[in-house]
């Protein structure tokens, strides 16, 4: 009988010799393999269709339809701004952060989250710059809700309200830099040149209505279709009007629409 002193005598000498030959023959293979050639980050793969980020789809407030805009691409408007602080302060904004009354951020209806927008008070010259975080403001005729910080800036605390022109300066994203500081990157964004855009002037439940008005619209001059849309187990029909191919066109029609007897009109892009 073989002791377990012999079989180790015998055996770890030609492990030990296989095991050097083994790490010898990768070390060769290493050396003769050139290093790895730096490659560009793949880029991210394109969305799947009907996949749209929860901030862009369509949301209902009040009974009416809205319909948040791909891009921020050539984005003016003028209007009234409002502010908002306390009770909203600690709150989560529409796009899931933590709303800061403090921090330089606004509420719009329908631009990207995440535009940066150039804020302007129409009444005293005062600027300063924003970032959309949530949705709003849904009252009356105002077009932005700014932060108590922006509001201050601009000198509207006091009366509430002031008259603002809102330029889109991009759609950006937060990086991280060195030594934990952070820094907003502006993204690349379709042109609106390229954009197909239409005015909704109504919804129905009924087909046989939609298309009376649409066909009332065609005879006169304007380019108009019934859409169907589905909404949970109700179907509606959209009667929209063709607006061109660039917001500012598109915002021109929907006051043209409003002033026509349309004043619940409003721009949607596809």
């Amino acid at each position: 009988m073989i002791c377990q002193k012999h079989i180790r005598a015998i055996f770890l000498p030609a492990l030990l010799f296989l095991c050097g030959a083994t790490f010898s023959g990768c070390t060769t293979v290493l050396k003769s393999t050139p290093p790895p050639q730096a490659t560009p980050p793949r880029p991210k793969p394109a969305a799947k269709a009907g996949r749209i980020p929860a901030t862009q789809r369509p949301y209902q407030i009040d009974g009416k339809t809205y319909y948040p805009l791909p891009s921020a691409e050539g984005y003016v408007e003028t209007g009234t701004a409002s502010w908002y602080g306390n009770p909203f302060h600690g709150r989560k904004t529409s796009n899931g952060e933590t709303y800061n009354m403090y921090d330089w951020t606004a509420a719009h209806k329908t631009l990207p989250m995440n535009t940066r927008l150039l804020v302007e008070n129409l009444d005293t010259g005062r600027s300063t710059t924003v970032r959309i975080n949530d949705r709003g403001p849904f009252v009356g005729s105002r077009i932005i809700d700014l932060s108590y910080n922006v509001a201050r800036d601009l000198g509207i605390i006091k009366a509430g309200t002031g008259r603002v022109r809102i330029t889109a300066l991009g759609e950006a994203e937060t990086i991280q830099l060195a030594d934990n500081k952070t820094a907003a990157r502006f993204l690349p964004h379709e042109d609106f040149q390229k954009g197909d855009f239409y005015v909704q002037i109504g919804a129905f439940t009924v087909r046989e209505n939609a298309d009376r008005l649409k066909d009332k619209m065609n005879r006169g001059g304007r380019e108009t279709e019934t859409v169907r849309h589905e909404r949970g187990d109700q179907i509606f029909y959209r009667v929209q009007v063709k607006a061109g191919s660039t917001l500012t066109a598109a915002k021109q029609m929907e006051q043209i629409l409003a002033g026509a007897g349309f004043p619940e009109s409003f721009v949607v892009a596809r």
